[in-house]
């Protein structure tokens, strides 16, 4: 079964206020401080004892990318086109590791490129979530932590590969807001993105859009609502030529009947960052402190 949802504008919402155990705000624009204290967290909770590579298994890499649009901190994400596995569901850009790629970084920014646009250099690698999940189809799926510099320019000279400054030293406080990215300037591949979309921060401490799930009848995270941010204007759709905000955008995607876990858009007719992608999603936001171990949210 077909789900739909047609809309122009997105619902206001009330900005949310984060905690002291949080290492930044939800509603505040990502600076060069903020960035740091992200690359210290992921730093902190990273393992590479739990984290080992293996050939022989089939491998993947995704993007988690972090991104000012207009002033507002987020997390750039995408709906699968339909000539895609699982087409309709939501995700990060990222793909299989081919024999080509030189690392599993390398996979993940080659197909943040192909599938929206992102030039590697426009992207800053803040660190790494361990230990890789598998994906439904038995791949192990590495995640990188990213920022989304505006301009190529912006970003910092070294290499992306470099999860540390390019002198080694600290970063230096600054508190002036990084530029915004125009989702405007993303060119998405058709057949392999029908929407790319900015999720607020803030609205994963918004508890109208938070469903509690097991991830593979296991741990807990948190699931998000997203189908009218998807239709909303912080969108770009394959659909939608010459950057008409105003065009009338239906967002589709498969309500399983049986409501099977990550089988789907989402649960009870909902279009949802869930399974794999909900799931870093909410790790992400423990080793932010967003959620504490217990999956509850601190805000």
């Amino acid at each position: 079964m077909f789900r739909t949802f047609t809309a122009t504008a997105m619902p206001s919402s009330r900005p949310l206020s984060t905690s002291a155990s949080a290492v930044l705000s939800l509603t505040a624009p990502l600076t060069r401080s903020s960035l740091a204290s992200i690359r210290a967290a992921l730093s902190a909770s990273f393992s590479e004892s739990s984290s080992v590579y293996a050939p022989a298994e089939t491998h993947a890499a995704v993007l988690l990318p972090l991104c000012n649009v207009n002033d507002t901190p987020g997390i750039l994400l995408e709906v699968r086109g339909k000539l895609r596995a699982h087409s309709g569901e939501v995700s990060f850009p990222g793909g299989r590791v081919d024999k080509e790629d030189p690392s599993t970084l390398a996979a993940a920014l080659r197909e943040t490129r192909e599938e929206i646009g992102i030039h590697p250099d426009q992207v800053e690698i803040l660190g790494r979530i361990g230990p890789p999940e598998t994906s439904l189809s038995g791949m192990r799926v590495w995640p990188y932590v990213g920022f989304i510099h505006a301009e190529r320019s912006d970003a910092p000279s070294a290499a992306p590969s470099s999860f540390s400054r390019p002198t080694g030293e600290p970063e230096a406080a600054d508190d002036t807001p990084l530029p915004s990215l125009s989702l405007l300037s993303l060119t998405l591949s058709p057949n392999e993105v029908a929407h790319a979309f900015h999720l607020p921060l803030s609205v994963l401490a918004s508890p109208t859009r938070l469903h509690s799930y097991r991830f593979r009848g296991g741990r807990s995270y948190y699931a998000i609502s997203v189908a009218d941010l998807v239709a909303g204007p912080n969108a770009v759709h394959s659909a939608v030529t010459g950057g008409d905000r105003n065009a009338k955008v239906e967002v589709r995607w498969i309500d399983d009947p049986e409501q099977r876990d990550e089988i789907g858009g989402g649960r009870e007719g909902r279009l949802e960052v869930w399974g794999l992608t909900g799931w870093y999603v909410s790790a992400l936001m423990r080793i932010l402190g967003v959620y504490d171990s217990k999956h509850r949210s601190r805000c």
